[in-house]
C-alpha cells in the first residue's frame, strides 16, 4: 500500500516542526509549503521537503495558484490518498479556497467551520451561548465606533482585529493589537489603525492564560487536555514561552463540549481562556488549527496532529480514545524565553500594564531548569530544527521591534 503524503503549511508556523514529526512518527510522508524568501526552522529538517509559494501578504491569487500547482504535482497514483493540513490561520483561509484536486483530502476546517475558525465575533457568540463568561464586546469599523465604546466602558481597553486573516486589495493585511490605558493611548492606537480592518473592542483583563484542547469526532470529543501559561513571550500579551500541563475541570469541559457540539466543529481545537485575579475564567478565542504549545501535548503522548489526519482519512477512526494527559509537565521555548527576558528589561508600553515581570527575578526563573522540563521543537535526530528555531525566533522578533 503506498505511503500517504501529507502537505502541511505554512512551514513558518510555530507548531510546524512538532506537527511534521507527529506525522512522520505515524508513518506519513510529509511535504511543507512555505512563504517564498521566508526563513523557517522546518527548512532545516532532514525529514521534510519544503516548497515555496508566493506570500499571501504580497498576492493572494498568486499564493493560491502556487499552492494549487504544488498539489497537482504531488498528487499520488489513482486510488492513493494525499492530505492538505493547514497549520495557521492564513493557511486555513487558503485551504478553504484552493481548487479541489482529485485524490486530496482536507484535514482542517471546512464549510461553516472556516468562518468560525477565522472570525472572533462568531466565536464569542458560540462561547456565550455555551455558558462561557465573555467580556462586553463591540465591533468598531470607524474611529467614531471606537470612541463611542470607550465612552461607555472604563479603561483599560484592548483592541484587536475581528478577522484572523484580514484581506484587502488582494492580499492579507497585518494588524496588531493595542492595549489602551486612557484617551491619549486610544487616540494613538486609532491613528495607527486608520480604519483598515474591523476591530474587536473589549475591557482589558489582567490574568493568566489557560488552554483547553481536544479532538472532535462524529462520536464526540476525545483526548481532553489542558495547560496554563507560566510565561508569555511578551508580558503585554502573546503566545506562551513556557507552559505547564493541567487537567480540565468538569464545568469547563461541559461548556467547551457545548460550544464544540453546537457549532458542529470537527477535528482538533484549542479554546483559549483567561483566569483573572479573582479566579474567574473568561473566554478569549477558539483556535481551529495546531496551537503553538503542541510540543507540550506531544510530550504527554497526545498526538493531535497525526490524529487529525487519521480522522480526515477515516471519520470512524478510534484515534485518541483512552488517551490521558499528564498534569505538571513543563515545556519551554528557548527563543521565546530569551525574548521574554528582553521584554522584561524593556518595560511596559502602556500604563494599563501595572504588573510587569521584574528583570532579575525573571532571569533567575529562566536559568533555573528543573529535572523533567521539556523544550519546544527538540528532537535529537533532527536537532538542526531546534537551533534554527531559536535563532529565527530571536532574529524575527528583534527585526520586528526595529521596524
Amino acid at each position: 500500500m503506498p505511503q500517504t503524503l501529507v502537505l502541511i503549511g505554512f512551514a513558518e508556523a510555530l507548531a510546524a516542526p512538532e506537527v511534521a514529526w507527529s506525522l512522520v512518527d505515524a508513518g506519513f510522508a510529509v511535504v511543507a509549503f512555505a512563504r517564498r524568501g521566508r526563513s523557517s526552522a522546518l527548512r532545516h529538517s532532514r525529514l521534510v521537503t519544503c516548497h515555496e509559494i508566493c506570500p499571501p501578504e504580497t498576492d493572494l491569487d498568486a499564493a493560491l495558484a502556487d499552492l494549487h500547482s504544488i498539489m497537482r504535482s504531488l498528487r499520488g497514483a489513482e486510488g492513493s490518498q494525499t492530505v492538505l493540513f493547514p497549520l495557521d490561520d492564513t493557511a486555513v483561509w487558503l485551504a478553504s479556497r484552493v481548487k479541489p484536486e482529485s485524490g486530496w483530502l482536507l484535514a482542517g476546517p471546512q464549510g461553516r467551520n472556516v468562518e468560525l475558525a477565522l472570525n472572533k465575533c462568531h466565536q464569542l457568540q458560540f462561547a456565550r451561548e455555551a455558558g462561557f463568561a465573555v467580556p462586553r464586546t463591540a465591533c468598531a469599523r470607524t474611529a467614531s465606533d471606537a470612541l463611542a465604546f470607550s465612552n461607555t466602558e472604563s479603561f483599560p481597553l484592548i483592541l484587536k482585529p475581528v478577522e484572523c486573516v484580514p484581506v484587502s486589495q488582494g492580499k492579507v493585511r497585518s494588524c496588531r493589537k493595542w492595549i489602551c490605558a486612557n484617551d491619549a493611548e486610544l487616540q494613538r492606537a486609532l491613528a495607527e489603525w486608520k480604519e483598515q480592518v474591523p476591530l474587536l473592542m473589549q475591557p482589558f483583563i489582567v490574568g493568566t492564560g489557560e488552554g483547553v484542547f481536544g479532538i472532535a469526532a462524529e462520536s464526540g470529543i476525545r483526548a481532553w487536555s489542558g495547560h496554563r501559561r507560566l510565561r508569555m513571550m511578551n508580558p503585554q500579551g502573546s503566545g506562551s514561552s513556557a507552559c505547564i500541563s493541567q487537567g480540565v475541570p468538569d464545568d469547563v469541559r461541559s461548556k467547551a463540549e457545548g460550544m464544540i457540539e453546537s457549532s458542529g466543529w470537527r477535528g482538533l481545537f484549542m479554546i483559549e481562556l483567561l483566569r483573572d485575579q479573582s479566579g474567574k475564567l473568561w473566554f478569549v478565542e477558539l483556535n481551529g488549527r495546531p496551537w503553538g504549545s503542541i510540543s507540550l501535548s506531544r510530550r504527554q503522548g497526545l498526538e493531535y496532529p497525526a490524529w487529525q489526519v487519521q480522522l480526515a482519512m477515516d471519520p470512524q477512526s478510534q484515534v485518541g480514545l483512552g488517551s490521558s494527559s499528564e498534569p505538571g509537565l513543563v515545556c519551554r521555548h528557548v527563543g521565546r524565553e530569551f525574548m521574554h527576558l528582553l521584554f522584561a528589561l524593556r518595560g511596559p508600553r502602556s500604563r494599563a500594564l501595572s504588573e510587569w515581570p521584574p528583570f532579575w527575578k525573571t532571569l533567575g526563573d529562566l536559568i533555573s531548569v528543573r529535572p523533567g522540563d521539556t523544550f519546544y521543537n527538540w528532537r535529537r535526530q533532527d536537532s538542526d530544527v531546534f537551533f534554527a528555531d531559536v535563532y529565527n525566533t530571536i532574529k524575527d522578533n528583534l527585526f520586528k521591534a526595529r521596524n
